[in-house]
């Protein structure tokens, strides 16, 4: 359990940074909500993503080893993506105000999350 809820965090902590970078082409929350309110929707699709990234992803990058294995890693990058674009998709069917504008920006916004987490799950280990 303790593992789940540090993943929630760094997840949460790598969303809000490639949100920020990617600006318009992915998005958090309503510009017009307060700040409690936008770090309430962080907190919902961080949880959405880290239930995602814990559960699914696994099956799928196992299923998926031949691919990884002949691609060198590159099929990592489109898997993720997909698994945020998978997030976007159900926080849509919850309300909640998450949104990636397409495939290509799920890669991008995919890319900055695993550096992201990479660097703040190194300080988490220690």
């Amino acid at each position: 359990m303790p593992r789940l809820i540090t993943s929630w965090i760094l997840s949460a902590a790598s969303l809000a940074v490639a949100a920020w970078l990617l600006g318009s082409h992915m998005s958090i929350g309503v510009e017009s909500d307060s700040t409690s309110d936008r770090l309430l929707t962080l907190a919902a699709v961080a949880a959405v993503f880290t239930i995602i990234d814990s559960f699914v992803g696994p099956v799928v990058k196992v299923l998926s080893l031949p691919f990884i294995i002949v691609t060198l890693g590159f099929a990592l990058l489109v898997i993720n993506a997909l698994l945020l674009m998978l997030t976007d998709k159900i926080t849509g069917e919850l309300d909640v105000a998450f949104y990636v504008e397409s495939f290509g920006w799920a890669l991008l916004g995919s890319i900055v999350i695993s550096i992201v987490n990479a660097i703040l799950g190194g300080f988490a280990k220690r």
